[in-house]
């Protein structure tokens, strides 16, 4: 019982919308601009760099928290992993707007900063060096998140991460299948600092 508690707590948790409540507040709907992506790159771009990194910050914090308050509430590993899952689901479909939420990105980062701190700072790295040389958020996105179920099994951590962070990269490619068809196309936005 406590257990499904924790994991409607996680969702609902994952399901705030921060990028979608600091648009709304500057009279912007950043579901109608720019992506149409409540994340933070999105939000950066079509209502400022503050806000980005106000979103950015928040959305780690959802996945970051999660892991903390189960892990501090007592639950074992696989109830972790579940809620740290219901969590990333919750930012990807958030109850709060109609199922409709960001990429996941910024929320796995949360996720793996609480299970795997060792993984997330080579993440940022991966995620850092693609971007650097493409200009193209999406793309270290994904190479970040194709990247993390590899360095979790590289570094040996136990099956049921594996399994978490294999999800995630999937759910992540998922989410960014126009962002895929706009780089074969050439026609992905590159991100101004």
């Amino acid at each position: 019982m406590y257990a499904l508690f924790m994991l409607l707590l996680a969702y609902l948790l994952g399901s705030f919308p921060t990028g979608f409540l600091l648009g709304s507040f500057s009279g912007v709907d950043v579901r109608q601009a720019g992506s149409g992506n409540v994340g933070a790159t999105n939000v950066a771009r079509v209502v400022g760099k503050k806000q980005g990194l106000i979103t950015l910050i928040a959305d780690v914090a959802k996945g970051f928290l999660t892991i903390l308050l189960s892990s501090r509430l007592g639950f074992d590993p696989t109830v972790t992993a579940l809620a740290a899952l219901a969590a990333f689901l919750g930012h990807l479909y958030p109850v709060f707007l109609r199922f409709q939420g960001g990429k996941g990105v910024a929320t796995a980062l949360g996720i793996f900063l609480g299970i795997a701190p060792m993984v997330s700072a080579i993440l940022v790295l991966v995620f850092a060096l693609v971007i650097s040389i493409s200009r193209r958020v999406s793309l270290g996105s994904m190479a970040a998140a194709v990247a993390a179920p590899v360095l979790v099994w590289f570094l040996s951590y136990p099956p049921l991460l594996v399994g978490l962070s294999s999800i995630i990269a999937l759910m992540i490619l998922f989410r960014h299948q126009e962002n895929i068809l706009r780089l074969i196309s050439g026609t992905e936005p590159r991100f101004q600092l």
